[in-house]
Formats: C-alpha cells, structure tokens, sequence
C-alpha cells in the first residue's frame, strides 16, 4: 500500500499489527527494495511478538523518484568525496530518515525499534540521533558511521561495482547481479545461482530504477557530518555486523558501536553483506530479545 510520508508517496508493507504489537521499522540498503528484506525473516520477527514496518525508501522500488533531479555527475561527485571536498545531492539521509519517520506517521505509530541494514543503518542512526523519542531502540546491521579513514570494499568489490552489465536484457541484468553478489556472499551461507536468480529476477520485475541507486549513493557520500552525530544516540543500541563483509567491512560497524554510548556489538562469524535465510535466522535471534528488553526497559521508566 501506499501512504504520504513526509509529502512523499511511500509504498509500505505492514505485517503483524493485528493486536497492538511494539512495531519493528525495517530500512534497506542502497538501491535495495522492501522486498529485500526476505518475508521469511518479517514472519521470524512477527512470531516472537512484533508488528513488523517495511517500505521502500524514496526513489527506489515503488516509492516516489527523483528522476527529475538528474544524478548529476556521478564521477566528479566521487572524485571530491575522495578529497574530502562536499558532495553535492538531490536528497539527504536525513530526507530519507524523515520518509521513515512519515511512515509511522502515516500509520499512526508514535515509537518503534529502528531496524536497518546497511544504508538503512546510516537512515536509522539519523532518526535515533535527532529523534529520540520516536526510536525505542536502535540496530544498525553491516552499516557504518561514515567516518573517514575507515577501511572500503575490497579491491575486487569496488572493481565489480564500476563495470557496466554486458546487456540490458533482463539475463544480462541478472547475471551482472549474481557476479556481484557472489563476491559480498556470506561465504558460511552460499546460495545457489538458482536461488539468487529467482530473487533478483522478482525485484527487476517489481521495479528497476539504477538512477534512484545513483542518487541514493550520492546522499550516502554527503552525509559528512554523521559521525559527529552517533554520540549523542541515548537509544538502546544493537550494531551486528558479519565477520567477512567485503563491501562495508566490519570495522565500520565497530567504529559505530563505539561512538554510540552503551552501545552492544555483535560480530556474526561468517556473515557477508547479504541476507541468506541462515543469516536472517541469526539476526532474527539478535534483535527479538534485544527490542524486547527494551521495550520492557522502557514500560519501568514510564511507570508511575
């Protein structure tokens, strides 16, 4: 369904909310749809006691574009990042993390646990930074503060990333994917070409928007100032990052956790920058017991 979120029209899924459930937000990555995050993983969740908010961030997937912003020049935008010069966006993270905060408007949600993965880590420290008492609590997943100095993909991953599909075919598409996939997989948790085939085909199919990627990778490279911001993170905090990430390796979820006071790392060994159904288990076996002490932590503060 669709709703209006910070002015936007927000394509939203809603799982679980049937009797009044302390609500999960789940965020995606960079140019990654809510059907990212696999169904299996939103029923784990919903049968340890949440309701379960999933939407596509703005210019991806069945949100809202951006098409008429352009992207720019992407190449030179990447260039001044490298130097430490500002990047220049159509949009902002702290856009993005007011569409969140829309969407809960929109379904009347005052405070929920912020749950995101990668990008949506960086959207979901934003929102528990600046609006704390909309965030009962935060986990960011493979994500990163954004500070500088921090190690990047691995060579071979930042290589994949600059190639071009060998066609525009839907196969091409497809197989260019899998070629990337194969090299951020948890390596613990392989899947077949089959498996990752079917997944990707069903995402293209919903939608396939590379420019909403390219501009979301441009509000990503802008966010300069976040790692100034985590400090003042009061939220009860979760960081899980996989032990063999190749493209946010796990030293930038470690340099999260500790510009987050009181934060809880948890490296999982293994886990790559993907979400494979043994990862999602493992998560899934994370974040339940964690939201739900602080929900209960939250219930004693607020007694009388």
């Amino acid at each position: 369904m669709k709703v209006t979120a910070n002015g936007l029209q927000i394509e939203v899924d809603d799982t679980g909310g049937e009797d009044g459930r302390p609500v999960i937000l789940l965020i995606m990555g960079l140019g990654m749809q809510l059907v990212a995050w696999p169904t299996a993983f939103v029923q784990q969740l919903v049968d340890a006691g949440f309701r379960v908010v999933r939407h596509d961030n703005r210019d991806i997937g069945l949100s809202q574009g951006f098409d008429h912003a352009g992207t720019g020049n992407v190449v030179w935008q990447t260039i001044r990042h490298r130097l430490g010069l500002k990047v220049r966006s159509a949009y902002t993270l702290q856009d993005m993390a007011r569409d969140s905060l829309g969407v809960l408007d929109a379904l009347g949600i005052a405070k929920a646990h912020i749950v995101g993965a990668s990008m949506g880590g960086m959207i979901a420290q934003r929102i528990a930074a600046f609006m704390p008492q909309r965030a009962t609590s935060l986990v960011s997943i493979m994500s990163s503060s954004g500070a500088r100095g921090l190690p990047g993909p691995r060579r071979e991953v930042t290589s994949m990333l600059m190639r071009r599909p060998l066609g525009r075919g839907e196969d091409a598409l497809v197989a260019h994917s899998i070629r990337l996939l194969r090299l951020i997989q948890s390596p613990a948790y392989p899947q077949t070409d089959e498996a990752l085939a079917e997944r990707l085909t069903f995402s293209m199919r919903r939608s396939y928007h590379p420019a909403g990627l390219m501009r979301q990778m441009l509000a990503i490279g802008a966010d300069a100032e976040r790692p100034q911001l985590l400090p003042r993170i009061q939220s009860p905090t979760l960081v899980l990052h996989g032990d063999a990430d190749a493209l946010v390796p796990i030293a930038c979820g470690e340099d999260t956790a500790r510009r987050i006071p009181g934060s809880r790392f948890v490296a999982i060994p293994g886990m790559g920058h993907d979400l494979p159904p043994e990862v999602c288990t493992i998560l899934a076996r994370h974040i339940a017991p964690f939201a739900h002490a602080a929900q209960a932590a939250q219930a004693r503060d607020t007694t009388p």
